[in-house]
Order: structure tokens, then sequence, then C-alpha cells
């Protein structure tokens, strides 16, 4: 059982590692000293274990607002930046209106409808970037 279960604590987010993939499971409001703390937790965890990627199921979040998708963006910055790659999981069409209106383009930041979904997206191998801007077959 020690598939890295962490138990909730007051203001904590819990991070359960499965196999390459931690899975962060928000519920209601996420508040500037929790938000922090899962910003560093998942930032140390990745960089020990070599995770490869990082679920957000935001289906309990009912409400978004700039902060949290400020904060959503930030993780999706510092994931990358440690070779993993994130997803964002279960978002209620209302938040998604919300983010759009807010004009919160979450960069970097890939969604996916369940959290199954997500864990089959991040299991697909990445695909590099082309360069150059061009279309395939192209001069």
């Amino acid at each position: 059982m020690s598939e890295g279960l962490s138990r909730p604590v007051a203001g904590h987010v819990p991070v359960l590692r499965l196999g390459d993939v931690l899975l962060v499971t928000l519920q209601g409001d996420l508040y500037d000293g929790a938000a922090h703390r899962l910003q560093q937790d998942l930032a140390e965890t990745i960089a020990r274990s070599g995770v490869t990627g990082v679920v957000i199921d935001i289906s309990g979040v009912e409400i978004v607002d700039s902060f949290l998708g400020r904060v959503l963006a930030e993780i999706a910055a510092q994931t990358d930046l440690l070779a993993a790659r994130t997803v964002v999981a279960g978002m209620r069409p209302a938040v998604a209106v919300t983010l759009v209106e807010l004009g919160l383009t979450l960069p970097g930041l890939r969604t996916a409808l369940t959290t199954e979904a997500a864990m089959e997206l991040l299991a697909q191998p990445v695909v590099p970037p082309r360069s150059g801007g061009g279309r395939e077959g192209g001069p």
C-alpha cells in the first residue's frame, strides 16, 4: 500500500502516486497556503521519483477564479520544466466557461473529460513539436 498514498491533513491536498503518474483531486476551494504547498509537494515528488505525468481532477470544483486558473497554469509550467506533463480532468462546463470569460487560456495544460481519459492521454508517447512552422510535405 506504499504506492504513494498521502493522508489528508487540514489545508493539505493529498497526492496519490499511480505508477508514473501523480493524481491530485481538488475538492472545493483551494486557498493560498494549500496551493503553495501543493505546488511544492508536486515539484519535490516529481524531482525525487521521476514520475512523467500529473493528473489534476477538478470535478469537485464548482467555481473557478483567476487564482485557481493561475495555480493550474503554474503547476503545468513547473511540471513541464521537470520533464512531466499535466492533464486537468473533470472540468465542469460552467468552469470552462468561466475560465474563457476570465481570459485564462492555461498554456501548456491539457484537458480530459475524465480521470481515466487523462491517464490514457499520459500513457501516449510524447510527440515532439515540429520546428519551422511549415506544413508537412511542403517545401
